[in-house]
């Protein structure tokens, strides 16, 4: 028989403690004077079973568990934009077809070379179109084409070089246009490289240059409009006051 004395150790009393038992037979006991839990093979079973405890608190057990991302996210994040080795050969290649061939047309005009008029025949050629000062107008252009050619070849100051060339060619274009677009008669060639030197103009040199990480390398789009806007004037002067 239990008196008042043993209702510490009897399995369904209260203790004067602050323990009680939560089952009649070796249950879990809770303290509420500490905070802490302690818990029997029957409290952990009644959480497996259950899904909660005897607090009253359902365990969530993916907290648990380290966050996941999803990786395929971070492989789709674009990337800065930077130069490729394929935009520089692409552009080293276009300058050298380019800058070779007025290289040539500038030996012609100014020495002679490779069955070219020369200044005197140049000159001449000129004069008969209807221009004006026409020995310095032969002189500019051929200049201009063996300058502009080399400079194109080295891309070094390409965005003059590009815009002295286009033009020239912007030039030849209005004389020789006669309705006609395909070679020998028409403008097939001129139309061709004056898109050269607009491409060169605007989309610059290229790493494989000279004018790598100079200022109108770093800025080509307005570099390009500047010298399109001085090789526009430049051809209006040519076609309006020397002829």
């Amino acid at each position: 028989m239990a008196t008042h004395d043993d209702r510490s150790r009897a399995s369904s009393g209260y203790s004067d403690d602050g323990y009680y038992s939560t089952s009649g037979v070796g249950g879990g006991v809770h303290h509420f004077d500490d905070g802490t839990q302690t818990t029997t093979k029957s409290d952990t079973f009644a959480k497996d079973t259950q899904g909660f405890d005897s607090t009253g608190y359902t365990p969530i057990a993916d907290l648990d568990k380290p966050t996941t991302y999803d990786t395929d996210f971070e492989d789709d994040e674009r990337k800065p934009f930077g130069w490729t080795a394929s935009a520089d050969i692409g552009l080293l290649v276009l300058r050298l077809a380019l800058g070779g061939a007025f290289v040539m047309h500038g030996l012609q005009k100014v020495f002679g070379l490779f069955g070219g008029p020369g200044i005197d025949g140049f000159t001449a050629n000129l004069q008969s179109i209807g221009f004006r000062e026409a020995r310095i107008l032969a002189w500019v252009t051929g200049v201009t084409e063996l300058g502009g050619g080399a400079l194109l070849v080295l891309g070094l100051f390409t965005p003059l070089a590009a815009a002295g060339v286009l033009g020239v060619m912007l030039n030849v274009l209005a004389l020789k246009y006669k309705g006609g677009f395909f070679a020998p008669n028409g403008v097939e060639l001129e139309a061709a490289y004056a898109a050269m030197a607009f491409a060169v103009l605007f989309a610059g040199p290229g790493r494989a240059s000279l004018d790598n990480n100079r200022s109108w390398f770093r800025h080509p789009l307005l570099s390009g409009f500047i010298c399109l806007v001085i090789a526009a004037g430049a051809t209006a002067a040519t076609l309006y006051v020397f002829r």
